[in-house]
């Protein structure tokens, strides 16, 4: 039963940042790309840049929200990777 309530909690935090991922790379980058681009960074307007450069820097940011999150979810069910 504990193994259950740890691999839920797993998946839905998985499940919860591959939403997250979709909404930043194909919803900024692809869907809302006429909205963005009214707006700039660094010179380029800010549609074309999340869909060249701003899906990956939130991939890596959810990499380490992940990283920090999984560690809480191991603590709280006493699993170590020993």
């Amino acid at each position: 039963m504990k193994k259950l309530s740890y691999w839920g909690e797993n998946i839905r935090l998985i499940a919860i940042l591959l939403a997250v991922w979709f909404v930043i790379s194909f919803g900024c980058g692809v869907l809302l790309v006429d909205v963005l681009n009214r707006f700039t960074l660094g010179g380029f307007k800010l549609g074309f840049w999340f869909a060249q450069q701003g899906s990956m820097y939130g991939f890596l940011v959810l990499i380490f929200v992940y990283v920090v999150l999984m560690g809480r979810i191991d603590k709280k069910h006493r699993v170590s990777e020993d």
